[in-house]
C-alpha cells in the first residue's frame, strides 16, 4: 500500500479487523468495503454487500474474530485482487484453499504454539510489490531472501511450532481431522444456546468454532456463572472487556473432555435457575 495510488479494501467483521484498518491507514488510503458495526459485529457480509474498490491494492479480512465469535465458514473468493488474511486465531484449525490468498499472517499463540513468532505465507509475485525504504524487520522480501533468519529468530518459539505441526500431522492425522474435532467441540456448546437463558452473540451461519460467545439474562448471572465455573476448574470464561458476556475459547489444544465439562456445567447452571 505504501507509495501506491490505490487504496486497500477492508472487510471489518470485528475488533481485530477494525484495528487492522486503522494500522493500514498509516501507510495509505483505506476503503471500508463492509463494516459490521451496525450489527454489533454479529454477522458476516454476503458477497453482494462487499462494496469493493475498482482497483484495490488488496482486500483484507480477519478469518476469525476472537472477541465477537464470528468466523468465515469458507475461503472467500475475490478474483484477481490479492486477498490478505489475518488468520491468527484459526490458523491450523482447518484446511484452507491456499491458492485464494495472496498473504496469510498469523501469530502463533492461539493454535500454533507460543507467543513471540508470527507465520507469514505470501505469494511470490507479491514480494515484488514490497516498497523500498521499509524498515528491514518489516520487509517481507528481505525475510524471504534470508530464509527468515536475517536476524536471530525466536528459536524456542519456532521449535514449539515444529512440535505442534508434528502433533497435527502424526497424532491428529492432518487438518481435516483437526477441523472435525473442532466442529464436534463447538457443536457441544452451541447446542446449549437456547436463545432464552443462553443467547449466542453471533448469527448461526457465521458462528466461530474457536470462540463461543454468549450472554445470560443479566450481568449478575454472568458474574455468578464465571465464579461457579472457576470452582469447577473452568477458567477464563469472562468475555472480552470491550463487550462483556461469556466467551469460551476452544482452540486446537483444548481437548474435547474440557468442552464436555463446560457443557455439563452450562446445563446444570441453567437447570438450577429455571
Amino acid at each position: 500500500l505504501r507509495g501506491s495510488t490505490r487504496s486497500a479494501d477492508f472487510v471489518v467483521t470485528g475488533s481485530w479487523g477494525q484495528k487492522a484498518a486503522q494500522e493500514a491507514a498509516r501507510e495509505g488510503a483505506v476503503h471500508i468495503a463492509w463494516d459490521g458495526k451496525e450489527h454489533n459485529y454479529s454477522r458476516l457480509p454476503s458477497d453482494s454487500q462487499v462494496r469493493r474498490s475498482a482497483n484495490a491494492a488488496y482486500i483484507h479480512i480477519t478469518s476469525n474474530e476472537t472477541i465477537q465469535g464470528v468466523q468465515f465458514a469458507a475461503d472467500p473468493d475475490f478474483g484477481d485482487v490479492p486477498l490478505v488474511c489475518d488468520s491468527s486465531s484459526d490458523f491450523l484449525s482447518r484446511p484452507v484453499e491456499i491458492s485464494r490468498y495472496g498473504l496469510i499472517y498469523a501469530c502463533a499463540q492461539k493454535n500454533a504454539g507460543i507467543a513471540g513468532v508470527t507465520v507469514c505465507v505470501i505469494r511470490k509475485d507479491l514480494l515484488e510489490r514490497v516498497p523500498q525504504g521499509l524498515p528491514t524487520m518489516l520487509d517481507f522480501a528481505q525475510m524471504a531472501k534470508y530464509d527468515s533468519i536475517y536476524n536471530t529468530p525466536p528459536v524456542f518459539a519456532i521449535y514449539v511450532l515444529q512440535l505442534v505441526l508434528r502433533w497435527l500431522k502424526n497424532d491428529i492425522g492432518g487438518l481435516a481431522n483437526m477441523a472435525q474435532l473442532n466442529q464436534q467441540k463447538s457443536k457441544l456448546l452451541y447446542e446449549a444456546l437456547d436463545g432464552r437463558f443462553y443467547r449466542g452473540h453471533a448469527n448461526v451461519d457465521c458462528r466461530s468454532q474457536m470462540n463461543v460467545t454468549f450472554r445470560l439474562p443479566s450481568e449478575e448471572l454472568e458474574k455468578d456463572f464465571v465464579k461457579q465455573a472457576e470452582q469447577r476448574n473452568l477458567f477464563e470464561l469472562r468475555g472480552h472487556r470491550s463487550v462483556g458476556g461469556i466467551r469460551a475459547s476452544i482452540y486446537n489444544a483444548m481437548p474435547i473432555e474440557g468442552v464436555q465439562s463446560l457443557r455439563t456445567f452450562m446445563d446444570e447452571f441453567r437447570q438450577a435457575r429455571a
